[in-house]
């Protein structure tokens, strides 16, 4: 795996704060950040923080987060965006009293599936997404656990150009501080077991 460097991806919103500090990216999200497209809620939110650079049909991108997640809806991981319709972001998310692993997909209006995954709560998380020409295989794993999760397969066109990188949000609360560990891309993954 290869070093994405913070400075080489662009905001898709600006966060409240930014900064590098030991090689890790430290973040803070804006209070009613989020990234949301109508389905059941009717609302459109497009002002999640994401960090993104390209990424290729074949290759795979990872990113390592911590942070508390203790406010309703706080989210972080991987946000993968072909354009404002086409988008997926995976990762953890604070409702209803537990921590969820999950992905929301995102092609005409939004998905949700989630699972819940509290003993992973105050540990380092690690996202990673492979790019198939068809599809994005999403797994997660605790960074002292070896053992991937396997989170979501889901279709997304291999014929666009796409960014992806760590993200972050805050729905409902000001002060969610997230701190980006890794940023890496290598090949995608061949198989999905």
């Amino acid at each position: 795996m290869e070093t994405v460097a913070w400075d080489s991806g662009s905001w898709t919103t600006a966060p409240v704060s930014s900064s590098i500090a030991e090689s890790t990216l430290i973040v803070e999200a804006a209070e009613g950040s989020d990234a949301w497209l109508r389905t059941a809620y009717g609302f459109v939110h497009d002002d999640e923080h994401a960090l993104l650079a390209p990424l290729a049909v074949g290759e795979s991108m990872e990113v390592g987060f911590r942070g508390e997640f203790t406010g309703e809806f706080d989210q972080a991981g991987l946000f993968v965006r072909a354009d404002a319709e086409t988008w997926v972001k995976a990762g953890v998310e604070f409702a209803d009293g537990h921590l969820g692993l999950g992905a929301v997909v995102t092609n005409g209006a939004s998905d949700w599936s989630v699972g819940r995954a509290d003993e992973w709560a105050g540990h380092e998380l690690v996202l990673r997404v492979s790019r198939w020409k068809d599809a994005l295989i999403i797994r997660a794993r605790a960074n002292d656990d070896t053992e991937w999760r396997l989170v979501r397969l889901a279709p997304f066109p291999g014929d666009v150009e796409v960014t992806a990188g760590p993200f972050l949000a805050a729905p409902t609360r000001p002060g969610l501080v997230v701190t980006f560990t890794s940023w890496t891309r290598g090949p995608a993954d061949l198989e999905i077991h």
